[in-house]
């Protein structure tokens, strides 16, 4: 079985048609999320396929991503009203 991480996606984009490209590029990898910032359980193969379909979308000088790998997380705390995530395979226990 292939191992996921937990990974905290974000992007600041330019324009607006990159950035609904970005956005639908990335909703196909999220568990859930807002506006610009995404949690994402990924394999190394779907961080890299994920880092590639950004990489032809944005803009280097005018855009901004960051993929950052969660380390040790053992439980998430959230605050106000809670989303259930997008994909019934993964899910929250408290």
């Amino acid at each position: 079985m292939t191992q996921r991480q937990l990974y905290l996606a974000a992007y600041d984009i330019a324009s607006n048609k990159r950035l609904r490209k970005a956005l639908y590029v990335l909703r196909g990898y999220a568990s859930g999320g807002q506006k610009s910032v995404f949690e994402c359980y990924l394999t190394d193969r779907e961080k890299t396929c994920l880092l590639n379909s950004i990489k032809q979308i944005i803009n280097p000088d005018k855009d901004r991503f960051i993929l950052l790998k969660l380390f040790g997380v053992k439980h998430i705390d959230i605050l106000g009203k809670a989303v259930l995530p997008q994909n019934e395979f993964f899910y929250y226990a408290g």
